[in-house]
């Protein structure tokens, strides 16, 4: 690693060349220029005011210098477009995984050969922002890169270095083109047969490509500011490493060990880092995802080869296209290439549909399994409502994306065109479903009314009941068949209540386990819960324990979280566990944390992320910021610096479970 380029980037000395572009929309308004000509001439512009700069001791170059990407409608026009058209979140691409492997191996000039007029335009775009490149490398004597750039990507890459950066400037084109949450797919895969090469001819030692891996690391951090959503650190720049092929092979490797390394090494939130793993995956591995999660980024995210790919099939996705699953920004599974799926494009409730049932049907409901019913229906009354609001889905054109994709009109879909519906505070539902079950229909220890006036008042009145309902009631993540099975039942009312229907685009619905934000978001849409979870305070992220329930340990959690089917409800949406880091002070803990994420694998649990966390610490972070820059936290699906959040996020996570072993 360079620490000259290290620090350079830490302190954003970088950040002084940066310009901002000027506006465009009102210009192409009175033109009346097509979206797709929009973007084109966009594309070129930006292109053309991007300046080459070198950072210190870099070997692979290229850092935005345009801070803004100005949009191509006016107000007034997305208004019509929105009154017109469904339009997801920012209306750009997002969340795809394209043919990079492609394009490193042929090159852009191939590419140019069959390529539309928009398309041919954009690549020469590029093409031409890396000349200038090229020749500001020779300028300054810097004949190395100079030479990389003659080759890449204008022509297939022939090594290790100009496949990183070739991969590097086409990743770079799709952010200035305007599209987000670009994800970077099998790297370990389609990367490795440079690296085994150039090893072979004795031009690396393991040594040297680690540090070569470090700088091209460091290239996702340079702009990665530039890059956000929801908040600050949440970019897609998310990596798949191992898992197998087609063939069944195992694809781990040695770029895939030296990129876990140089996570572990650099300690930056890019690129984010997710693991394949299967019931044959050695605990060596493990041990390697374990040492990173020691190093407090959050990552590795674990998916199950197992349980994953068998899901997919079953929901109609080729199994050669199945095997080679990624994730998109957070967790969401899609198809590298030929993909288009929408993964993140709604979210149930599961704790409104329940409180919906409560005050609708509570006190009419004779049995349980009475009021189970009118959950059900208000599950797909719900998914009606999501799946109804979902219709003439559409996207601005992306050229260069298209040629990314192999697919001249990927805006307007791909092989596969499904729609992922997150299932937002699934044990928040669960728990409250189990209070009703237990002590109103079955001990009738509570009264329908005294439940729904605690509800509705939030406890105020009743603080005995509330300590009962919160600290004493069955809780999920404590390995009780009892409440777990409500789980279980809840995720496949869900995806029955999906199965069956077509999107706007031919697809179809995906039920998942994941939150995204919609754990803060959701839980403000109701006050208080039968299970003791009181007004305004929110749900457990992803798929987890509630905030507040009294756990036995991450033993039992994964015990819980593994009993859903989920080949049922295969959207994604991990498991997440909270570790104190004082866990990780000898090599012992972290090979026990290696074993638990084996046995959560082996228990056929689909997802799950670990987070090393400090309470402590968090406090003081939040209180002196400027002392902890690079304290690193996982969100949902994503990890950021702690002191870049907003403080409700900041709060979330220090209210999360600290576990040990």
């Amino acid at each position: 690693m360079s620490k000259a380029l290290l620090d350079y980037i830490l302190k954003k000395e970088h950040h002084k060349f940066r310009i901002n572009a000027p506006e465009f929309a009102e210009e192409y308004k009175e033109k009346g220029l097509s979206p797709i000509e929009r973007m084109t001439d966009r594309f070129e512009k930006l292109c053309s005011l991007e300046t080459p700069h070198f950072l210190p001791e870099e070997k692979i170059c290229f850092v935005r210098t345009i801070k803004n990407i100005p949009d191509c409608f006016t107000e007034d026009e997305w208004a019509e477009l929105k009154d017109k058209y469904f339009i997801h979140e920012l209306g750009y691409l997002s969340n795809l995984s394209p043919d990079y492997e492609d394009i490193i191996k042929c090159g852009l000039l191939a590419k140019r050969e069959t390529a539309n007029e928009y398309q041919k335009r954009s690549i020469d775009a590029i093409l031409g922002l890396v000349n200038r490149y090229k020749e500001e490398a020779i300028k300054e004597g810097k004949p190395e890169i100079a030479r990389v750039l003659e080759r890449v990507p204008a022509y297939g890459a022939t090594s290790f270095i100009e496949a990183l950066q070739s991969f590097r400037i086409v990743h770079f084109a799709l952010w200035l083109e305007g599209n987000y949450h670009n994800t970077v797919g099998r790297l370990d895969k389609y990367m490795y047969p440079y690296l085994k090469a150039d090893m072979e001819k004795g031009l690396y030692t393991e040594e040297t490509a680690l540090a070569l891996v470090e700088d091209f690391f460091l290239s996702f951090n340079k702009d990665s500011d530039l890059y956000v959503g929801v908040q600050q650190g949440d970019n897609g720049q998310s990596l798949m490493l191992g898992g197998i092929d087609k063939d069944g092979n195992e694809v781990f490797n040695l770029l895939s060990k030296l990129c876990l390394q140089a996570s572990k090494n650099l300690l930056l939130i890019d690129p984010k880092i997710n693991l394949r793993v299967n019931k044959n995956t050695p605990v060596e591995t493990y041990v390697l995802g374990s040492e990173l999660t020691k190093a407090g980024l959050g990552f590795p995210q674990y998916s199950n080869d197992d349980v994953v790919i068998d899901g997919l099939v079953k929901l109609g996705y080729d199994r050669e296209d199945a095997c080679e699953y990624v994730t998109a920004a957070c967790w969401e599974f899609i198809v590298p290439k030929v993909g288009a799926d929408v993964a993140n494009i709604g979210a149930l409730n599961f704790p409104k549909v329940v409180d919906n049932a409560l005050h609708k049907h509570l006190l009419t409901s004779e049995t349980y399994d009475d009021f189970a019913k009118e959950v059900k229906k208000e599950i797909n009354a719900e998914c009606d409502i999501i799946c109804g609001n979902l219709k003439d889905l559409w996207f601005v054109p992306s050229p260069f994306m298209s040629v990314m994709c192999n697919n001249d009109t990927i805006w307007n879909g791909g092989k596969y065109n499904n729609f992922g519906i997150h299932g937002t505070g699934v044990a928040t539902g669960a728990d409250s479903l189990a209070v009703i079950k237990k002590y109103v229909f079955e001990e009738k220890s509570i009264s329908k009314e005294e439940l729904l006036d605690a509800v509705d008042t939030n406890f105020e009145n009743a603080p005995e009941l509330l300590h009962k309902l919160r600290y004493e009631a069955p809780k999920m993540g404590n390995n009780i068949d009892f409440v777990d099975d409500i789980a279980v039942w809840l995720l496949d009312t869900f995806s029955d209540a999906l199965k069956g229907r077509k999107n706007c685009r031919g697809g179809i619905y995906r039920a998942g386990t994941g939150s995204a934000m919609f754990y803060l978001w959701h839980a403000n849409e109701i006050g208080a819960s039968p299970d003791g979870r009181l007004k305004k305070e929110p749900f457990g992220t992803n798929f987890s324990a509630s905030i507040f329930a009294d756990i036995k340990g991450p033993l039992s959690v994964i015990k819980s979280f593994s009993k859903p089917h989920f080949e049922n409800a295969i959207n994604g949406g991990p498991l997440t566990l909270e570790f104190h880091n004082s866990m990780f002070k000898d090599e012992d803990s972290v090979e026990k944390v290696a074993m638990l994420v084996k046995s959560f694998v082996e228990l056929g649990g689909h997802q799950l992320q670990l987070n090393a966390v400090n309470l402590e610490t968090l406090k003081d972070a939040q209180a002196h910021p400027e002392k902890y820059q690079q304290l690193v936290v996982r969100i949902w699906g994503w990890s950021a610096y702690f002191v870049e959040l907003d403080k409700e996020y900041q709060d979330h996570v220090m209210l999360r479970q600290e576990y040990t072993l």
